[in-house]
């Protein structure tokens, strides 16, 4: 045997020692490892949910939570995150399409009805219990759960939600100011207000480039945050009223909305972008100085004390720029609902038949982020470095958190998603160094508008409905109205067609059973 021979050989064998597989690269264990082996790390892909599209993951070094999070659960854990809106839609339907559906993801409440129904998703009764996630259910009762079900099919969970409703209205305080005017406080003199925004140069350059209000329709729909569904008695998205259902964007009262609606397009007064603005992009314009008016549904939307408020944002561009939130519609029983779940975590079938193991380590960890390390670490950091603790109350460090967490990503926004800023639920107090007397005002106005209640239970559609069917077509008769007749004339003749062609009357009607079973009065739908 020559000597180059027997040095190939000895290579050959010495990779074999090794564990490496010649033609991939990948140590020999890797793969059972990432099949869920007992002895290696589990590898756990999840989609998950961010508020803020800017919000990024740091390097490995600098990420507390996935080291934390790796070593306590021995996994490997993939995070995919997206600011919920159409664009995360497709890429959620890509990955179901193609068969790559994460082990765990997040979707709106209306998104996971279409899954459920398509059998995509996995029972979660062997998973989610109060004996598995004990934590959970500190904030989420088990009633709220039962009612969450689909077709009475265990197949989604609530992501905890916060109990307080921060929906306001928000308004350019300078602007007003400057023109001389005063805050308004109802529908007329809100529409007096945009006009001046409007028409009267309220940021003094000198050209005509402010709106009153901007909203995004993303491009297919009757903006909610839209003034004029309140101006007509239609507040949330699904209300009682006189002891009837009124699902409120197909309810006769839009003809209304829409006639509102194109007057304020013809004036001038709305961002002429509304319409195919996307998630936040009316944020983005009012920051940018374009409009004086918005609509959020946020705590810390304009606080001091958030890096990336409205109110930062603007003062960027505009030292003067102050926001401050307004009720213009102190005549009306409430400027919003209580609330109820909206975001739902959702497991794959395909996951729960073939990898049980993948569900059964994403439910301990999801578990964990509702304990109070989980919550205090992926809401606020770690304890002596980002914080101080003195029994329940918690002390904020902000310069820390600067340096640590906002510069390098914003990345605590993608792993505090399974929970609210909410810690008087685990009993917690927290001292914000960083909240100004103007920020706790502004909490507290937010807090105390009136809300009418909530309809008492998450509603599905009837097993072969489909509302998303109902609210596509819903949407394309709005946006013709809008655009093309520029009147809500036809919407009666319109709403109509919804409710026999495309099913509305069928499932407005399951729902009022449904609202029934939990103990509330409601005549039949019409």
């Amino acid at each position: 045997m020559n000597l180059k021979r027997l040095a190939i050989l000895l290579l050959i064998f010495t990779l074999s020692l090794s564990g490496c597989s010649f033609l991939t690269g990948e140590k020999a264990n890797d793969k059972e490892n990432n099949q869920g082996n007992s002895g290696g790390k589990l590898e756990l892909k999840w989609f998950t949910v961010v508020d803020e599209a800017t919000s990024v993951l740091p390097d490995a070094q600098n990420d507390f939570v996935k080291k934390k999070i790796e070593e306590k659960f021995n996994v490997d854990l993939k995070m995919e995150y997206m600011p919920i809106g159409p664009d995360r839609d497709n890429q959620l339907n890509v990955k179901v399409a193609s068969g790559d559906v994460p082990d765990m993801f997040m979707t709106l409440g209306v998104t996971s009805q279409k899954l459920a129904l398509d059998g995509v998703l996995a029972d979660m009764t062997p998973f989610v219990s109060p004996e598995t996630v004990p934590n959970y259910f500190k904030w989420v009762k088990e009633e709220e759960l039962k009612r969450y079900a689909i077709e009475k099919k265990f197949v989604r969970a609530p992501v905890p939600f916060d109990r307080n409703v921060y929906r306001s209205y928000y308004i350019r305080k300078d602007w007003l100011d400057k023109l001389g005017l005063q805050v308004p406080e109802s529908y007329d003199d809100m529409m007096n207000v945009m006009r001046a925004f409007t028409f009267k140069d309220p940021d003094g350059n000198g050209k005509k480039d402010t709106y009153g209000i901007s909203v995004s329709g993303n491009g297919e729909k009757l903006s909610i945050d839209l003034p004029q569904y309140i101006h007509n008695d239609l507040i949330g998205v699904f209300m009682i009223d006189k002891g009837k259902l009124i699902d409120v964007q197909s309810d006769p009262r839009i003809e209304k909305v829409i006639d509102e609606t194109v007057g304020m397009m013809k004036e001038g007064t709305i961002d002429p972008d509304w319409f195919l603005n996307e998630g936040t992009a009316h944020i983005d314009r009012a920051a940018q100085g374009k409009v004086g008016i918005v609509a959020g549904n946020t705590r810390d939307l304009i606080l001091d004390s958030n890096p990336n408020s409205l109110q930062n944002k603007s003062k960027a561009i505009d030292p003067k720029a102050d926001w401050i939130p307004f009720n213009p519609f102190k005549d009306k029983p409430g400027i919003w609902s209580e609330n109820l779940p909206e975001t739902a975590f959702l497991f794959p079938k395909s996951v729960a038949d073939q990898e049980p193991e993948k569900i059964k380590r994403s439910v301990q960890i999801l578990d964990w982020l509702a304990s109070e390390e989980g919550f205090l670490l992926t809401h606020y950091g770690i304890e002596g470095k980002h914080y101080t603790r003195e029994g329940n109350k918690i002390t904020l460090k902000p310069d820390a958190i600067q340096k640590d967490i906002v510069e390098k990503g914003n990345f605590l926004d993608i792993y505090d998603c399974f929970t609210p800023n909410a810690p008087e639920v685990l009993g917690l107090e927290v001292i914000d160094p960083r909240m100004t007397d103007r920020d706790r005002n502004i909490v507290e106005t937010i807090k105390s508008y009136p809300k009418i209640p909530s309809i008492g239970t998450n509603v599905t559609p009837p097993k072969g409905l489909n509302l998303a069917d109902f609210r596509a077509k819903m949407n394309e008769y709005q946006a013709k109205l809008l655009f093309d007749e520029k009147s809500g004339k036809n919407w009666p003749k319109y709403r109509q067609e919804l409710l026999t062609k495309y099913k509305g009357q069928a499932v407005f009607q399951s729902y009022v059973e449904q609202i029934r079973a939990v103990g509330f009065k409601v005549e039949d739908f019409k």
